[in-house]
């Protein structure tokens, strides 16, 4: 596993791709934090990242399907997925190195972004009038939120070779995970079961954490979404031993 590690961080950081990547998170929610006047700190008046938090699943929607769209697409299309299919690996230490890989530079973005809660917590009327809690417990939710649409976008780059299409299914399922079931949850056939649709939702355990409570359920919500996915890709591989 940490063969493939190794050679996937390489790969993403001899490249464009991580500095891309980190680069665009950082210039969209930077803009949206502190210059767009409809979401920007300075316009709110309130010693908050909320808008921060809000706005980051969105631009992850986006932005992780274009890192993992070629983990497993790009294999299939250049034929370096035959080499993987012959060496003395398994299909999960394959599986878990490339997801791990990813989860890095999902880490790796997250990190620049704690400039900004301390310039919040110097910038306030009184300095350190932020809620400390509630910021850690968001960061947790952004990094398990971050983590579970890895496993979406590396299930949808092993099911294609195309790398467009991955990124589109990997998207439309981000979207679907994060908020169809609250849309669901409002229709008025599925009005006496919306408590139960609502809690399939990525978004209902991730506003729970973003309380800075640090509920069990929704730990166990995120490790079981991200192993769903990971066993996904690996009944789509085949579940053969490489």
């Amino acid at each position: 596993m940490f063969a493939v590690l190794n050679k996937e961080i390489t790969g993403f950081f001899t490249s464009a791709v991580a500095y891309i990547a980190i680069g665009v998170f950082l210039l969209v929610t930077g803009l949206l934090l502190w210059v767009f006047p409809d979401s920007s700190i300075l316009e709110y008046g309130y010693a908050s990242l909320d808008s921060f938090f809000s706005i980051t699943p969105y631009v992850f929607m986006f932005l992780i399907p274009a890192v993992t769209m070629r983990s497993f697409a790009e294999e299939k299309k250049e034929g370096t997925f035959e080499l993987l299919a012959t060496s003395p690996l398994t299909d999960w230490q394959i599986i878990a190195g490339k997801f791990f890989a990813c989860v890095t530079i999902v880490l790796a973005s997250l990190v620049p972004t704690l400039i900004w809660y301390l310039s919040v917590y110097q910038l306030g009327i009184t300095t350190g009038n932020i809620d400390s809690g509630a910021t850690i417990g968001s960061y947790i939710g952004l990094f398990l939120l971050g983590s579970a649409f890895v496993s979406i976008g590396i299930f949808a780059s092993s099911i294609t070779r195309n790398q467009i299409v991955s990124f589109i299914i990997a998207v439309f399922l981000c979207f679907f995970a994060f908020s169809g079931f609250d849309s669901l949850s409002r229709l008025l056939s599925f009005q006496s079961v919306d408590v139960f649709i609502t809690a399939l939702g990525i978004n209902e355990h991730y506003q729970s954490i973003s309380r800075g409570v640090l509920d069990t359920r929704d730990l166990v919500y995120f490790i079981s979404f991200i192993l769903l996915f990971l066993v996904a890709t690996k009944t789509v591989l085949g579940g053969r031993r490489w």
